[in-house]
């Protein structure tokens, strides 16, 4: 009972064995399901979520929440390959250009919240929601595809046996546990999020971090939408929408307080690795689409249910 009460107490770790769990259950009861190749693509998966979810994780821990996180990755997605000059062969300046347009629709969605006072959940919504309409005019109905040699290699490119994909995601893990739990500003993050008043009486500016917080999660999302360019090389309309919830629900799930003020990225890790295990079981086992819609359900009315207990405790 007492390890059980330590395992509740530290939600990365109990996460980390949930996953561990399932991914030896389910190898050992389904054929296939354990080789290389698929856990190499459980992974490729996972790094997609794993990166629009660094972003996420930073803007609930300051007690925010980033809704327009998927139509960010939609418009990387859509806007890259119209964007990439043919004088450049490599396609960075593409890359490039479209991570500065990522960073800064997610430095205005700050500037609503900071600036003008609008809830984060609302100012994304409408940003999200704005970015849709812009979108289908843009793009209409059309798959844009994507000849970027930079950006396929990211999608589909291996090193050494890893994929580009898995080892970037590693890197942007490094460089998010370092900002949080190492240097100064994680610091600030999650004082503002504990306590924004008290922060803020402290000499902490809450309209600094807020653009810099929502400044970096417009950026990972668009680290993450160049990466499903690359995986379907194609991009179109909605094709980053499913990465909101998921990428919500691995924050949670890994231990992160809803309201702020609380967690870690190293549980986000093995929350968006348990959410695509998960997923890939259901789809493996033959389930209907309305099991993945009923799973994924079950993880807002747990999201709610966590919000609520950790409202009335505080």
């Amino acid at each position: 009972m007492n390890v059980l009460g330590k395992l509740m107490r530290n939600p990365p770790l109990l996460t980390l064995i949930l996953v561990v769990a399932v991914l030896v259950i389910a190898s050992l009861t389904l054929r296939g399901f354990g080789s290389y190749g698929h856990l190499r693509y459980i992974m490729e998966l996972a790094a997609v979520i794993g990166i629009v979810a660094a972003g996420q994780t930073l803007v609930i821990l300051m007690g925010g929440i980033d809704l327009s996180a998927g139509a960010i990755m939609t418009v990387t997605a859509i806007m890259l390959p119209l964007l990439s000059p043919a004088f450049d062969p490599t396609g960075l300046i593409g890359i490039v250009v479209i991570l500065a347009i990522a960073t800064l629709i997610g430095f205005l969605n700050g500037a609503g919240a900071a600036w003008l006072g609008v809830p984060p959940i609302i100012m994304t919504l409408a940003m999200a929601t704005f970015l849709q309409g812009l979108l289908v005019i843009v793009a209409g109905g059309s798959a844009v595809s994507v000849t970027n040699a930079a950006v396929i290699w990211l999608g589909q490119g291996r090193l050494f046996g890893i994929s580009a994909s898995v080892i970037l995601w590693a890197v942007v893990s490094v460089a998010v546990i370092v900002l949080i739990h190492r240097m100064p500003i994680g610091g600030r993050f999650l004082a503002l999020g504990a306590n924004p008043v008290a922060a803020q009486l402290s000499g902490v500016s809450v309209t600094r971090h807020t653009l810099i917080v929502f400044a970096l999660s417009g950026f990972f999302a668009g680290v993450a939408g160049i990466l499903i360019l690359g995986m379907n090389r194609q991009g179109y309309v909605g094709i980053g929408e499913p990465y909101v919830l998921t990428s919500i629900a691995a924050v949670v799930l890994g231990g992160t307080s809803i309201l702020g003020g609380r967690g870690t990225y190293a549980g986000t890790i093995p929350g968006a690795i348990l959410l695509v295990t998960t997923t890939a079981l259901i789809t493996v086992v033959n389930a209907s689409a309305g099991w993945r819609s009923i799973m994924f359900g079950t993880l807002i009315l747990g999201l709610l249910l966590i919000s609520g207990r950790e409202a009335r405790s505080r």
